[in-house]
């Protein structure tokens, strides 16, 4: 089992950083460049800083922060990575990064907000969810990450008629975004049977998460939701990517779907010991978290 690190670092002295639409209009065009340059250029190092700790701590994955490149799509103060002063810099930085991930075969991916909804009863969102999950793609490609992960979308017009959007949509993406896309159960919507002929019918890996299938359950158990997941995942030949985390208030009490700051042990389902996969673990500690996980599991 490989564990994963989901964004940002609580102890390590590793920030990745952003800015605003607001604060970019306030200046030139030349101006907004340039500042933008500085941040992806340092955001691109500290990614580079990023592979080498999660390695170092023993943690095999890292999801990428969405705004890796701060403000990349926005229709106002958007650019390239050709338009930066540094551009060139960057993208030499970012097959570095490539480069190293493969030697420390660390896994990286990126896991788009909420509103990235190819399955949108409205154009307009659905020409943003493209050009957003474009973005990635493009840098899941010059990092040599394999996964970007995504949910089904809202009900809009009923589970069915959303699901079959997602299918007619799905083809508008490029092939560097398809080939990397997996679709996750949610918490509220979509569960493992309702996603896995989606899945099936398209070629898309299903990654398991455990705490939304105990938060919006359908038919199966977690040992079937795994077997079924993670088949998707070895037809193609792929290591599974499964999520684990643990409601902040005990099952017992509260909104079960927040997160807790720890993975509580018990809630680790024992069917995923042994096996060759990768977990991201979606707590409030992070990296703290995703250790004490480890050690618990008594995992070397």
């Amino acid at each position: 089992m490989r564990f994963g690190l989901c964004c940002i670092f609580i102890n390590e002295p590793i920030r990745f950083r952003t800015t605003t639409a607001r604060v970019l209009s306030a200046l030139s065009r030349a101006e907004q460049r340039s500042r933008l340059s500085a941040l992806c250029l340092e955001n691109a190092r500290n990614l580079y800083r990023a592979v080498q700790t999660v390695h170092r701590l023993g943690i095999g994955a890292f999801r990428v922060t969405t705004p890796f490149l701060p403000r990349y799509t926005h229709p106002e103060v958007g650019y390239t990575l050709d338009e930066l002063p540094a551009g060139e810099e960057i993208k030499v930085l970012l097959s570095e990064v490539s480069q190293l991930r493969s030697q420390l075969n660390i896994r990286l991916s990126f896991h788009p907000d909420q509103f990235i909804s190819i399955s949108s009863l409205r154009d307009d969102v659905i020409l943003k969810s493209i050009a957003e999950l474009e973005y990635q793609g493009l840098v899941a490609e010059l990092i040599g990450a394999d996964v970007i992960t995504i949910h089904a979308g809202g009900r809009q017009g009923g589970k069915e008629a959303t699901l079959q959007r997602f299918r007619t949509n799905f083809p508008l993406l490029s092939e560097r975004v398809r080939t990397r896309l997996v679709l996750e159960n949610d918490d509220i919507s979509y569960t493992v049977e309702d996603l896995l002929p989606v899945c099936e019918q398209l070629g898309i890996p299903l990654v398991y998460d455990v705490h939304h299938h105990r938060c919006n359950p359908d038919g199966l158990t977690v040992m079937e939701a795994t077997r079924l997941a993670m088949a998707t995942w070895q037809r193609q030949g792929r290591e599974p990517w499964l999520h684990i985390s643990s409601p902040r208030n005990g099952w017992g009490e509260g909104n079960p779907r927040l997160h807790a700051d720890y993975i509580n042990p018990e809630d680790f389902p024992v069917c995923w010991r042994g096996q060759e996969i990768t977990i991201d673990v979606e707590a409030k500690a992070k990296e703290l978290a995703v250790l004490r996980l480890m050690t618990d599991l008594e995992i070397p």
